[in-house]
């Protein structure tokens, strides 16, 4: 257990800042043509477009080069999907490796000639972005012909491929995420088109940023920040005024599993103020799913876990122990199904498990148990019972792990 958060935190001055698998061929680590040397997207600083339109350039010229020489053109992605890619580092998370298995899209197979053709042109569509200086979300790229895209996913899954194949983050590809995440408590900074935002002022909360590298201007006196799974949740602890009135903190929630943008947000914000960062989630597989990925990251976008993870969160709740501790009543407790089953052998799998004894254990006991509970089981004590007692005893006791 940590030490109790007042002994970590003084009350000093604001801190502030200026500031899937489809004909392609998958070869294995090692294998001199199945591995790709890769390199970590510049998410930390803005790419300059005359390097994305050669980046986009070179991809089309070593198109046309195969069909001059009379051979089906090949686009090559690292295998993003794959755990063989993927390394645990405690100061990073879950990152891809610099040689890592490839998957080839051929243009000559007819279950991969799809995908390959939709790549050229999404890339077509960024490479006309970014000449006219115009953005677009992943949403208004799939609107612009729903038929040919068939589902969202696809463009989704399409953007993502074409992010770590030309190691360019996406917002210097000029497409945008979509934000659902929200934000509450001790913040202010200013956005990229010179918009003041003042959480600190506000009664409700504030979207997310659509742009997160262009905040600047970041001022906070908040102590701790709270990571909360559940919009619900949130809103709870937003209508108690819980970022007042045990000390001033900033809220986030991702609404379930988060969006770019929503852990994009957290990492500045511990970039920037290094304050100590709390998860207050479902005690389910799916809520530590969720923690684990705000932590460590996942392994689809372990490409980008330089920029999008922060090791140092802790878990503050809700946690199986408490369970137990509070002597909440089984009737309130649901079965686990076998999803959650298979959810929860799987995370007890992951390498950072290995080095989190305190999760290890907790983990255990919910995998005895066969039971699992939302946050909202608090009520069953009382109403308040979550902001009045549990959290201020948590932060102020070290109740974390």
């Amino acid at each position: 257990m940590a030490s109790s958060l007042p002994g970590r935190l003084d009350r000093s001055a604001p801190t502030s800042t200026e500031d899937r698998r489809l004909c392609s061929t998958t070869e294995p680590a090692g294998n001199k043509t199945g591995s790709q040397e890769t390199s970590l997207p510049r998410h930390g600083s803005h790419v300059p477009s005359s390097e994305v339109l050669e980046a986009i350039e070179n991809v089309i010229l070593d198109v046309f080069t195969s069909l001059a020489k009379k051979k089906a053109p090949v686009l090559t992605l690292a295998n993003r999907s794959d755990w063989r890619n993927i390394e645990f580092k405690e100061s990073v998370g879950l990152q891809m490796i610099p040689c890592c298995t490839t998957k080839k899209i051929r243009s000559d197979c007819s279950k991969s000639a799809l995908k390959f053709a939709l790549m050229l042109k999404i890339l077509s569509m960024i490479y006309k972005m970014v000449q006219s200086n115009t953005y677009a979300t992943k949403r208004d790229i799939y609107y612009t012909d729903t038929v040919l895209f068939g589902s969202q996913s696809v463009v989704d899954n399409i953007v993502d491929d074409i992010s770590c194949m030309l190691k360019i983050p996406r917002r210097s590809l000029h497409i945008l995420s979509t934000t659902k995440g929200s934000l509450a408590g001790n913040l202010s900074y200013t956005e990229e088109d010179g918009t003041k935002v003042n959480c600190t002022c506000s009664a409700t909360a504030v979207t997310v940023p659509s742009n997160v590298q262009g905040i600047k201007n970041l001022i906070s006196h908040a102590k701790f920040m709270l990571i909360v799974e559940k919009d619900a949740t949130f809103q709870r602890l937003l209508d108690d005024d819980f970022c007042n009135k045990l000390t001033p903190c900033i809220m986030i929630t991702g609404r379930g599993v988060p969006d770019l943008n929503t852990r994009l947000l957290v990492r500045k914000l511990w970039d920037t103020f290094q304050i100590p960062i709390f998860t207050l989630m479902d005690a389910d597989p799916h809520g530590i799913e969720i923690m684990c990925i705000y932590k460590y990251g996942s392994v689809s976008m372990s490409f980008e876990a330089h920029h999008l993870t922060v090791p140092s969160i802790k878990w503050l709740g809700l946690l199986p122990s408490d369970l137990e501790r509070l002597n909440i009543c089984k009737d309130v407790l649901i079965p686990f199904t076998k999803q959650d089953q298979n959810k929860l052998a799987s995370i007890q799998k992951r390498p950072y498990v290995a080095c989190q004894p305190m999760w290890k254990r907790e983990l255990e006991i919910m995998a005895a148990s066969q039971m699992k509970a939302e946050i909202q089981v608090l009520t069953s004590l009382s109403s308040d019972y979550l902001s009045r007692v549990y959290l201020p005893n948590k932060l102020q006791f070290g109740g974390w792990i």
